[in-house]
């Protein structure tokens, strides 16, 4: 039995098939439903878990380069929370880009964890180093 480190089995499994250069979408509770990829719901109630969480197990088990944002977040969110997340990635390359660009990127990826998180626009699209 698991005793620490990511618990969840359908996180884990996904995790798991990540390669180089592979992405991997943390996504807000908002965030559109995607059929043709997989997608793994661990949301609870309103930001229970939040994306930070998630990216903060992940950072224990695996290695990611670029990251990339939608452009309105900055636009929408308050220093404080621009500054959680970018604290949260820390040493990780990060690209914001228009949501429209952004939302591109995400059939391509190996799946989708989606959060409770309520931060606007607070998804992101990691890739593996």
């Amino acid at each position: 039995m698991l005793r620490t480190g990511i618990l969840n089995p359908h996180i884990l499994e996904l995790v798991a098939r990540i390669r180089h250069t592979n992405t991997l979408v943390i996504a807000d509770r908002g965030f559109p439903f995607w059929p043709e990829i997989e997608t793994v719901d661990i949301s609870l109630v309103d930001d229970i878990p939040k994306v930070l969480d998630v990216l903060a197990a992940l950072r224990q088990n695996c290695l990611f380069g670029p990251v990339f944002m939608a452009q309105e977040f900055l636009e929408h969110n308050t220093q404080e929370t621009r500054a959680r997340f970018s604290n949260a990635m820390e040493g990780l390359q990060v690209t914001f880009e228009p949501h429209i660009e952004f939302k591109k990127r995400v059939p391509s990826a190996i799946g989708l964890i989606r959060t409770a998180d309520t931060t606007q626009y607070g998804n992101m699209i990691l890739e593996s180093a």
